[in-house]
């Protein structure tokens, strides 16, 4: 494959990775994913490690993105930009004399558990905090739409409950209650989240639906829907793909999907997806009859191995346009939304984008 020209790598020189943190996630917080070091003023920036760096087909293939047109509210599917000076959504502010749903927390020791027991993984953790948003308009006995969080995506500062709070009492959302999960510790291949939420499987899913909510009903008197229409999956980085995977494998479990910078390139490869979850664009959903799924996923300008060749296998844009693209080909429901000027789970997208992703991802549910 022929590298870069001169003028076309000087174009991508101000692809740099930020590798922010979004705001959402919650204790215990995953260490982020490290950031390629700065590059000097008109160099491009260095791929990490070893991998190949940019070609002029990858190239190319980013390029379409600024063919995309602007996100705006009500858009439909398809594949959209976003771009700076971003700004949190009103949604995410406390309003007065919205009512507030209840907040509560419980603990998981891994001891206890059959499907991530003590592992001895780098980062792994003997505890995990999952905390629970009830709304205020849940009527003991009825069965609860339900979001299940990956990293606890919108436990900290409360910004799930608050955005929940308004949606819910504007009618945009049904009363939802939402399970924000911590994973088990650590980061990146090998460790203890990289084997939960990197493994392409079902397994998370099945830990969740045997461990976690029944421990929900029981504590705090709420009862859960089964219906997998009023289910969603949320999560950002190796989260996000976790969440898809948590569709993927058990539809008859979840069939709604929000992601923020998707790790769909290959973080743990194995026997049966030898390539990690870069098999997903690359042929599995290609080859796969298409499944009750609706998906909001976006990636930043600036994500994890923007500068990478795609020959690497780890470049997050490349691999996020290429799912968009798989999704679209097989006529899924989807939204991809590319943040210009941002970085890995950036939070100041998600703090513009979440209420309005949340109404996307709920479109078309009605209460059985």
């Amino acid at each position: 494959m022929t590298t870069l020209t001169r003028t076309a790598r000087a174009s991508f020189a101000g692809l740099l990775m930020t590798g922010a943190l979004a705001l959402a996630q919650t204790a215990p917080t995953p260490t982020p994913q490290t950031p390629t070091p700065a590059a000097p003023a008109g160099a491009p920036a260095a791929p990490r490690g070893n991998r190949p760096p940019l070609t002029e087909p990858d190239a190319a293939e980013i390029a379409k993105l600024d063919l995309f047109p602007a996100w705006t509210a009500g858009a439909g599917d398809g594949n959209y930009f976003i771009a700076p000076e971003y700004a949190p959504a009103p949604e995410l502010t406390p309003k007065e004399g919205v009512p507030k749903g209840r907040v509560e927390t419980f603990t998981l020791n891994a001891a206890d558990s059959k499907f991530y027991p003590d592992t001895g993984l780098r980062g792994a953790t003997p505890t995990r905090t999952v905390t629970v948003y009830i709304p205020s308009q849940y009527v003991p006995g009825t069965a609860a739409p339900l979001i299940v969080s990956c990293d606890a995506y919108g436990a900290r500062n409360n910004q799930l409950p608050t955005i929940l709070d308004n949606m819910i009492a504007e009618r945009r959302l049904p009363p939802i209650v939402a399970v924000m999960i911590a994973n088990g510790g650590g980061d990146g291949m090998g460790s203890e989240r990289g084997l939960e939420y990197d493994t392409v499987s079902g397994k998370y899913a099945e830990f969740v639906e045997a461990e976690v909510l029944p421990k929900v009903e029981q504590s705090f008197g709420v009862k859960l829907t089964k219906d997998p229409d009023a289910r969603m999956t949320l999560g950002g980085s190796s989260g996000g793909s976790a969440s898809f995977n948590m569709a993927w494998f058990h539809p008859e479990w979840y069939r709604r999907v929000l992601i923020y910078s998707g790790t769909f390139v290959n973080q743990h490869p194995d026997a049966d997806y030898p390539r990690g979850a870069w098999e997903y664009h690359d042929h599995v959903i290609a080859q796969s009859p298409v499944k009750p799924i609706r998906i909001w996923m976006h990636v930043s300008q600036n994500d994890n191995g923007a500068t990478a060749g795609s020959a690497g296998l780890h470049n997050w844009v490349i691999a996020n346009i290429r799912f968009a693209d798989a999704l679209k080909a097989k006529g899924y429901h989807y939204q991809f939304v590319f943040a210009k000027g941002a970085g890995h789970t950036d939070s100041k997208v998600i703090s513009q984008t979440y209420p309005q992703a949340l109404e996307y991802v709920w479109q078309g549910y009605r209460a059985k």
